[in-house]
């Protein structure tokens, strides 16, 4: 039951994505997260320990809410309570949303409207897209959609598989701690490295998970180029300054016959980062329609390859 439920969820994603005037847990998440940063920051004079603090019960909370709610439904009904975990399972995904949005900048930069375009890239990446070229904006999508595989759709799957509804949210839960204050300005060097750290360790086996899970989807739309995935990802996997994040980057730019990575600007600083892949052409537009063809094949995938390992 646990795997259709898993299946149904996965399903319920690619169908819906996540509309953004339905209440979503996610968003929840995040409001706690605004409320109990300004209360651990008076409560505890150190700001490591405010961030440890915030780190630990925000995830639990979820994990526990998450918990009671299916338990409950269940109580009340049993496929009230499956219905419960299918949807809240559901919510921790997101390969329709990728889809959308990369499938928005791709008509932005095909119409030649380029503002549009790095408007719309603005909302997936951290990094600063005033100044991006139509190849800029490119790789910044590639990039994105290719790292937002591991978040939005392996390491929900992953840990959805190992427990259910509430370890996915609890996952969510660290996942969005991360993107809210796991940042390396003034703010939030402090406050939020313990959440930052715990994002790495959430996502180290999802990440490493690539390895098989990617060049086995690069079969399934580019067969001649998985073995080059699985070589890129074991040469270029670590060279990103994220322990994570190489991984997929260098499957897509090796599945893609691109080369991501390279200088990128934040908040007005140049960062130096190390190449991941071969630059056997120059990336442009028809990239990104690969790019989420490959994304589509990888949340294929990993839903047949996640749910077979735990049957097993």
């Amino acid at each position: 039951m646990s795997a259709v439920v898993i299946a149904v969820a996965w399903g319920l994603d690619a169908l819906l994505g996540d509309p953004e005037t339905v209440p979503h847990p996610v968003r929840g998440i995040g409001k706690l997260i605004t409320a109990l940063e300004p209360w651990a920051r008076k409560r505890f004079a150190n700001t490591k320990h405010a961030g440890v603090a915030v780190g630990i019960i925000v995830p639990v909370i979820a994990y526990v809410c998450t918990g009671a709610v299916v338990w409950l439904s269940g109580l009340l009904n049993e496929w009230l309570g499956i219905a419960v975990s299918i949807v809240l399972i559901y919510t921790t995904l997101s390969t329709r949303c990728l889809d959308i949005e990369a499938r928005t900048i791709l008509k932005h930069l095909q119409t030649g409207d380029i503002a549009k375009a790095r408007e719309r890239v603005s909302r997936i990446v951290g990094r600063d897209t005033q100044e991006l070229d139509e190849k800029g904006i490119a790789r910044a999508t590639v990039e994105s959609v290719s790292e937002n595989t591991v978040d939005g759709i392996i390491a929900p799957l992953f840990y959805a598989v190992l427990g259910g509804a509430p370890l996915a949210m609890a996952y969510k839960a660290i996942n969005t701690l991360d993107s809210m204050v796991g940042y390396k300005d003034d703010r939030y060097r402090e406050f939020g490295w313990f959440s930052a750290r715990m994002d790495d360790a959430a996502n180290f086996i999802p990440a490493r998970l690539c390895l098989i899970i990617i060049p086995l989807a690069t079969l399934l739309v580019s067969p001649g180029r998985a073995g080059k995935a699985f070589k890129t990802m074991l040469r270029d996997g670590l060279k990103n300054p994220s322990p994570n994040s190489g991984f997929p980057e260098a499957g897509f730019a090796g599945a893609l016959g691109i080369q991501l990575g390279g200088d990128t600007m934040y908040n007005g600083v140049v960062h130096h980062k190390q190449f991941l892949g071969d630059k056997e052409q120059e990336i442009d537009l028809k990239d990104i329609g690969k790019g989420i063809r490959l994304m589509w094949a990888v949340s294929c995938a990993a839903l047949v390859i996640l749910i077979g390992a735990g049957s097993l």
